[in-house]
This record gives structure tokens, sequence and C-alpha cells, in this order.
């Protein structure tokens, strides 16, 4: 089976959705010649609700089928469940067991020649400012399990059309999508070592470290202050990432 071929499901949605998003939206696509060929993870980092529709714009059209790590959660949604299947996305369960299995059902399908999207914030950042956060190590992990290429893309402007934590959009003007693709992140050191947490966390900092770098050059500034970490924030709702 060609991983890379859109799913029937996945077929009709953009079929919907992508005249919208060309009208409603511009775009600064960059770097797409450095997708590897085959499987491989990609890690994105977070800024809005609309990011996975907006990603997968993107990714579409570089002639690659999204497949996102989801909450379990929404594929219990009447309708949205049906859909998330159709589209061949990966539930993620809040147990250590179906954390793990998950992960394995993503590592297979990475294997399979697949392309597998996996947040490695894990959730929206909370940076007043839509910088990234410190990562959970599940990217990484199906990358080093696989010895696939761990790609990082960042994205800038979704923020702009929908805040994180508001509801209401804000379509026009028309905002900028600002995508790029970097180089794999060089894990070349670590492929052959026990995937032991402090190997875990060596190879997501390295992998939050190359996300915050291209962020800074896409919006032509550096963060004003630490990393936030994932692991021991509290839920903030004063989001206020700042426009380009």
């Amino acid at each position: 089976m060609d991983r890379r071929q859109l799913p029937r499901t996945t077929r009709w949605i953009v079929r919907f959705l992508r005249p919208i998003f060309m009208v409603t939206t511009k775009r600064d696509w960059r770097d797409v010649d450095k997708f590897p060929e085959g499987g491989f993870v990609l890690a994105p980092n977070h800024v809005s609700h609309l990011d996975p529709f907006l990603f997968s714009h993107f990714l579409v059209d570089q002639g690659i089928a999204p497949r996102f790590l989801a909450k379990d959660t929404l594929f219990n949604i009447k309708g949205i469940g049906k859909i998330l299947r159709g589209a061949e996305q990966i539930p993620v369960y809040r147990s250590s067991q179906g954390a793990a299995d998950s992960l394995r059902a993503a590592e297979r399908m990475v294997l399979d020649g697949g392309v597998v999207i996996i947040y490695p914030e894990g959730t929206i950042t909370r940076d007043p400012d839509g910088w990234p956060m410190t990562g959970r190590t599940g990217a990484v992990r199906v990358a080093l399990a696989t010895g696939k290429p761990l790609v990082p893309v960042v994205q800038w402007g979704p923020q702009a059309i929908l805040w994180p934590y508001t509801k209401v959009p804000k379509v026009f003007p028309r905002k900028t999508m600002h995508m790029r693709v970097g180089d794999p992140v060089d894990l070349s050191d670590l492929a052959d070592q026990e995937l032991t947490e402090k190997v875990l966390h060596e190879a997501t900092d390295r992998l939050m470290d190359r996300l915050t770098a291209m962020l800074a050059d896409v919006r032509g500034e550096l963060p004003s202050g630490p990393r936030l970490d994932v692991h021991t924030l509290k839920h903030r709702t004063n989001y206020k990432p700042k426009e380009l």
C-alpha cells in the first residue's frame, strides 16, 4: 500500500476545505525539498487549534497524506470519530499501555512508508509570545525506534486567525501561513543506544532547540524568556501571541 496516497475520507475533506483555505489565507511555504523519501516522523510546533487543518493543507499540496497522533477522546465523538478513522489518524490513549500501543502503531506506519505527525509539545503552546515549550518524547521515540528521519517543521500564522483558548476566528484581512521545513535532526550518535529517559530527553531537547531556532528565523526575533516546561506548566489563558 502506498502510504503517501490520500485515504478516500481525506480526499473528500480536501475537496471541501482546500478551496476555502486558498481564498482565506496566503501562503509562505519554503524548503519543501527537504522532505525525505519514504517514511519519516514530522515534528511541528503547535500554535493554534487550526494547526491540524492548515498544516494538512501544506502537506497535501506536497503530496503527503497527513496522519496525526490525536487524542482518543476525539474518536469517541459521534461523526468525528468516523472521519478520523477514515482518514487513518492514530488515537493516543491516556493510559501508559495505551500510549505505548499508539506509538507502536505510529512506528508501523512509518516503517510502512507513511508520514506520521507528532506534536512534540503534545498541546498548544502556552508561552505568551507563542514560542515552543519543552517537548515530550513521543516524536523522537518513534524516530529512534524505526531509524527513520525526524523532520522539524515550524509554522507561524494560524495563531493570527485563531488564538489558543479563544473561540472567535479573525479570518480577514487574510493572514499568511508561514511553513518552514528543516533538515532532519541528527540523532546518529543516539541511534544504537538503549532508549532510556536520558537518551530520549537529549534527543527531544535537540528537536525543541531546532524548532525554536527555526521559528526565530521566521519571526526575525529571539525568545524573550526561558522555555516553559510542558511537564509542570499550569493551564494559562493569557496567551497573546504577537502578530507578524
